[in-house]
Order: C-alpha cells, then sequence, then structure tokens
C-alpha cells in the first residue's frame, strides 16, 4: 500500500489522524493533514483505510499492492 494526500483538499477534520497516528498529523497552524509515512506499517493500514474511507474532502487517496 502507498498512500498519497491532496493537502490543498484538507478541510482539517482530523479524522485520519484518530484512525492512524503512525502515517497522519496535522499542522500546528491550520490543521491541514500532513503525511508521517507513504508506506505504512502493516499494521496501520487497516486504519489508513478506515481514514481514507471517512476523510470528508476525499483528501487522501491509496495505491494497494
Amino acid at each position: 500500500m502507498k498512500v498519497d494526500i491532496e493537502p490543498e483538499k484538507c478541510v482539517g477534520a482530523g479524522q485520519c489522524v484518530l484512525l492512524a497516528p503512525e502515517v497522519f498529523d496535522q499542522r500546528d497552524e491550520d490543521g491541514i493533514v500532513e503525511l508521517l509515512a507513504t508506506v505504512p506499517a502493516p499494521e496501520a493500514r487497516e486504519g489508513v483505510r478506515e481514514a481514507a474511507a471517512v476523510c470528508p474532502a476525499a483528501a487522501i487517496h491509496l495505491v494497494e499492492g
């Protein structure tokens, strides 16, 4: 799995950080998503999938494989 984000689409909801804190963070100044790992560890992948599914701005994209 590879993770890609579109920070310009992010609305700062923070669900991604709650679901996969080892992969996502938020900038202090505006809450916009930051990617900590483009290739998440196997144990983080389910949280990353859920984060992508619930992102209100559809700013998280996954490439499985």
